[in-house]
């Protein structure tokens, strides 16, 4: 009987070492989504969902008159659902899968195909689930961002067409040109968050969308001071605490080049706020509360796209570049240029966006020490390489020219269907009262 047994308990155990071995291959490519960089990515993603609910709605709803504060609010809302949803059915193909140097592919319409252990080309150490919800967080604040130039004015059903249709026009190439693998990646641009994609892109879109709109009823003549700005300095803090998730999630992994991105934002939002707040000072007798929180933005703002590339000085030079800069753009070019951006989305994202890619090229550095993880890749001009500058500009005017031409196009397509702007009594009763029978008591 026994010797019956042992030639099948031997089959048995040599066909259970050839399965184990079999397996290995599998075991190893999962094995490749790595734990603490998965925990630091799902923490990343919510700290930049919260810089829009709440952080974005606060800050633009302390910014506008009481009357429009709920529809303000409704409209960061709007970017949330329609933009997440449409980023899910085919914005996230469009831009992150495929090797065009266009757009992307339709590999993931619908998220179809992505599975527990699948991972993206760009993100083999987390599950690209998370990718993709994180690529989702930053298409919603984009589109977000540019409401606050259509403040008081805009219909709300206007504003989602134009969230939807502005995505997949403007946003979804975009991304993909710089970080998808399209022609800028290419060609060796440097946006380590979105100097280019997000900042720039809603800066235009909104300078364009407030001169399509024209501007608000009493603008120049009648008071329009903001109606809390207690609410307006928590969105900012929420936008602070969530832009190190921000710039710091981009380096996609818990590792040293993502501390030194989150020390580079902090730093630059720092020194924005205090050049902003010194100029103000100088030129007008007071520091404002209003002009600190605009210049802490326009440093995070300015340093996103150098973030994961320089070192802390750097950073405190571009805060104080984008605090000086960014000033003077919403006040002595917002005057001269004549045009209404209610919460000056183009004055310190367009600007600071424009500013913070080309310093990019300056102070981006190819070696910091003998770590891998440490920031890396092309240098900048303060490495000897000044032809980076030429590509970062060839970025930041292709990125323009194309959602200057684009937005204004989808608007104009738009106000055939329905009209971008409330009426002039809906406007003077408020959008909260007109648009959503709502009011703040």
């Amino acid at each position: 009987m026994r010797s019956i047994l042992a030639p099948r308990s031997m089959f048995a155990l040599v066909v259970t070492v050839l399965a184990t071995i079999a397996a290995t291959p599998a075991l190893a490519e999962a094995s490749k989504i790595d734990p603490a960089d998965t925990a630091w990515m799902i923490s990343a993603t919510a700290l930049v969902l919260v810089m829009t609910i709440p952080g974005l709605a606060c800050f633009y709803a302390g910014l506008v008159r009481k009357k429009n504060v709920l529809a303000t609010m409704a409209q960061s809302l709007a970017a949330v659902m329609f933009v997440s949803l449409c980023w899910a059915a085919a914005g996230y193909s469009l831009a992150f899968t495929g090797e065009g140097p266009a757009i992307g592919s339709l590999e993931r319409l619908l998220l179809l195909g992505m599975g527990m252990e699948s991972v993206n080309a760009l993100a083999k150490n987390i599950p690209e689930a998370l990718f993709m919800t994180y690529q989702m967080t930053f298409a919603i604040i984009t589109v977000a961002l540019v409401a606050g130039s259509v403040a008081d004015r805009m219909r709300f059903s206007a504003f989602v067409l134009f969230a939807i249709g502005w995505l997949f026009l403007v946003y979804v190439p975009v991304a993909h040109w710089v970080w998808g693998g399209g022609f800028l990646g290419a060609m060796g641009l440097l946006d380590f968050a979105g100097g280019t994609v997000v900042h720039l892109n809603a800066g235009v879109a909104g300078l364009v969308a407030a001169l399509v709109l024209g501007a608000r009823r009493g603008y120049g003549s009648e008071n329009l001071s903001p109606y809390d700005l207690t609410l307006a300095v928590i969105g900012t803090g929420l936008l602070w605490v969530g832009w190190l998730g921000f710039n710091g999630g981009s380096a996609l992994g818990a590792n040293s080049r993502a501390a030194m991105a989150i020390v580079a934002t902090h730093l630059a939002a720092s020194t924005g706020a205090m050049v902003w707040m010194a100029a103000e000072w100088w030129t007008r007798g007071k520091p404002s509360v209003l002009g600190m929180i605009s210049g802490a933005v326009a440093g995070l703002g300015t340093i996103t796209p150098a973030s994961g590339f320089v070192l802390p000085w750097h950073a405190v030079v571009i805060g104080a570049a984008a605090g000086l800069i960014c000033f003077w753009a919403c006040t002595w070019l917002k005057q001269r240029m004549k045009y209404d951006d209610s919460l000056d989305v183009f004055g310190i994202h367009g600007v600071g966006g424009a500013l913070g890619t080309t310093l990019t090229g300056v102070f981006a550095v190819g070696a910091l020490s003998a770590s891998a993880e440490l920031p890396g890749g092309s240098p900048g001009w303060i490495d000897g390489n000044f032809g980076q500058i030429q590509i970062q500009l060839i970025g930041v005017a292709v990125t323009l020219v194309w959602c200057a031409v684009a937005t204004y196009a989808l608007l104009k397509l738009i106000s055939v269907i329905v009209p971008l702007r409330v009426s002039t009594d809906a406007e003077r009763m408020g959008l909260d009262i007109s648009l959503h029978g709502e009011a703040v008591q």
